[in-house]
């Protein structure tokens, strides 16, 4: 069965091979990006990052703009205010109207068909600087929400880049920058494109940001996804509480790699290796591009002395996460 889901794996990386993206279509994309100022009702500041989703209307995170009493827009030296906004707080998700606004929009992927470690870059004022700055890198995970997806992306970033967009290596917008996870080795998350332009054909408009409801990141812990519920036990090793939250999130989710990757790490990590690979191989089964089980089953070929089988993961491996590839061969046999 794992030999059947790697040689199915290497038929699909073998047929997504993707471009970088043109010096010249990043450059062009940044005329349609914009930095966000808003004043809080106490008198506070605040920055984010937006994009022109479609004519006078820019697109950022809602929690950009919360308790704002002013908003405008800054690009090219010009200041816009708008006129409107339309929310969806349980996504994240603002958009501003405007009148007469003089930038072009960018145009809207799907991120209904995305794959894992597909090249990605976003566009936004990470830290605050006065032109928009370029970070390129891969989705990792993707993760079905509501109708939405929501997508862990390896492009970082910091105060300022709230509401940035993540485009696809044609240029299409896929989703906006939105969270991070706590601590040290933070996950970074976007939210997924479809969600925003479900908002942009709504009628819902107002004159002002309302106090909104808290977004799904920021809900009780109890209530928040599993994808946010498991980080935390991840990062603290608490592999008894990280088994038990995959535990009902395969049962919430069975098709879910995500799922049954958590479930398969707290098996490996408390020592049963044996429960672990067929774990590992359904989240393959359901995700052929799934990076970090191609790692974990290749470290368990290399210590079992499987070296036919540690060999042909790595090569897969390879093809994926070149970076993840390189820290499987450093761990110490």
């Amino acid at each position: 069965m794992l030999a059947a889901l790697l040689l199915a794996f290497s038929l699909v990386c073998s047929a997504h091979a993707a471009a970088e993206p043109k010096p010249e279509a990043v450059y062009k994309l940044k005329g349609s990006i914009v930095k966000i100022h808003t004043v809080t009702r106490d008198g506070g500041q605040g920055v984010g990052s937006g994009v022109v989703v479609a004519e006078n209307h820019v697109a950022t995170n809602c929690h950009v703009l919360g308790s704002a009493s002013g908003i405008n827009i800054a690009a090219s030296g010009e200041t816009h205010s708008p006129v409107a906004i339309k929310e969806d707080w349980r996504h994240d998700i603002c958009i501003l109207r405007f009148k007469y606004l003089p930038f072009k929009p960018v145009p809207l992927g799907d991120s209904a068909h995305l794959e894992y470690e597909q090249g990605i870059f976003s566009i936004g004022f990470p830290g605050g600087p006065p032109k928009p700055q370029t970070t390129f890198g891969n989705i990792k995970a993707i993760y079905p929400l509501d109708d939405g997806h929501i997508l862990r992306v390896s492009t970082s970033f910091v105060l300022g880049a709230s509401g940035s967009p993540v485009f696809n290596e044609q240029g299409e917008l896929i989703g906006l920058s939105t969270f991070k996870s706590p601590g040290r080795n933070s996950y970074f998350y976007a939210v997924g494109v479809n969600w925003l332009k479900t908002l942009l054909a709504s009628d819902q408009e107002q004159l002002k940001v309302s106090d909104g409801t808290r977004p799904f990141w920021d809900a009780p812990p109890a209530d928040r996804p599993f994808l946010m519920q498991v980080v935390i036990p991840m990062q603290n090793k608490d592999w008894k509480s990280v088994q038990q939250i995959a535990a009902a999130w395969v049962q919430a989710e069975p098709l879910n790699a995500e799922a049954h990757y958590y479930r398969a790490l707290a098996l490996q990590q408390q020592g049963e290796p044996s429960l672990a690979k067929p774990a590992y191989a359904t989240a393959l089964q359901y995700n052929a591009k799934h990076a970090s089980s191609i790692a974990a089953l290749a470290s368990l070929a290399r210590q079992e002395g499987d070296t036919g089988g540690y060999a042909s993961l790595m090569t897969r491996l390879e093809s994926l996460d070149a970076d993840l590839a390189e820290s499987v061969r450093s761990q110490p046999q």
